[in-house]
């Protein structure tokens, strides 16, 4: 896998520029960055990076997370979820590891998944992922 020297983090494959606007239901498989802004939902089994400047509206169901934008929507990263200091989460999170930077504004309930790999968010019956948080 790839490294970003700089930042340390997974390289993208795919990149919505700082000038993308974009609405709709977004699902890829590998890694997305975002720098623009984007409305909608988004629904992955990869890696997804809000870029420091970024705004996204939509509720995003990843397998990790890192979060330097602003972020609006409920949030599930099954394998981890990071926010940078210049992040802002408007939303609940759940998510098996979580990092957050000095600084973050964090508004909402987090959740932390005990056994990740027991959970399949995307077709997962919903008293299951229910009877799985509690047991948290």
């Amino acid at each position: 896998m790839a490294r970003d020297n700089e930042k340390g983090y997974e390289r993208t494959r795919t990149t919505l520029g700082s000038e993308t606007v974009f609405d709709g239901i977004m699902r890829f498989t590998e890694s997305l960055k975002i720098d623009g802004n984007f409305k909608g939902e988004i629904e992955s089994t990869g890696f997804l990076y809000i870029e420091k400047g970024a705004r996204v509206s939509a509720d995003i169901k990843v397998k990790s997370l890192v979060i330097g934008g602003i972020v609006h929507g409920n949030i599930i990263a099954t394998d981890s979820l990071e926010m940078l200091d210049s992040g802002e989460v408007f939303g609940n999170v759940k998510t098996s590891r979580l990092r957050i930077a000095d600084g973050v504004i964090f508004e909402g309930k987090c959740e932390m998944i005990k056994d990740p790999d027991s959970l399949d968010v995307f077709a997962g019956d919903v008293d299951k992922l229910k009877r799985t948080i509690q047991k948290v």
